[in-house]
């Protein structure tokens, strides 16, 4: 790796502890909607309700702008695959491309359904 390589590789890392971050406050607001929601289902407390629902909306908004975010990584190291790399890195970076494509899907679907369940029928559970 040169110079330039290291560099970028430093940035990204750098990022990526943000990120880091952003999960720890994934998992308080987790928490949070999950106390909500189970205030709704104890007491029938619609306020608990429309507090999950809208915590878990901002969960999920958050987390498909991370996953994009790796997925925009992923299409970048296809770009940048030359001739000269070993057959075992694209293998590689193509199932890390696939992965962070189906995960970037899930997210949006997820979101969908965070928004379209009202009734709270739909247990989401991928936080």
């Amino acid at each position: 790796m040169n110079n330039d390589e290291i560099n970028k590789r430093l940035k990204q890392l750098n990022t990526e502890d943000f990120i880091w971050i952003i999960y720890i406050g994934i998992i308080f607001l987790s928490f949070l909607s999950n106390s909500y929601e189970r205030k709704y289902f104890i007491y029938n407390d619609e306020k608990s309700k429309n507090k999950y629902r809208n915590l878990n909306i901002i969960i999920f908004s958050i987390l498909v702008v991370v996953y994009l975010y790796f997925l925009k990584n992923s299409i970048n190291d296809l770009k940048n695959l030359n001739a000269n790399d070993s057959e075992k890195k694209k293998k590689l970076i193509y199932f890390s491309f696939i992965g962070s494509l189906l995960i970037s899907i899930s997210g949006f679907i997820f979101l969908y359904i965070a928004f379209i369940d009202k009734e709270l029928d739909v247990e989401l559970a991928f936080n």
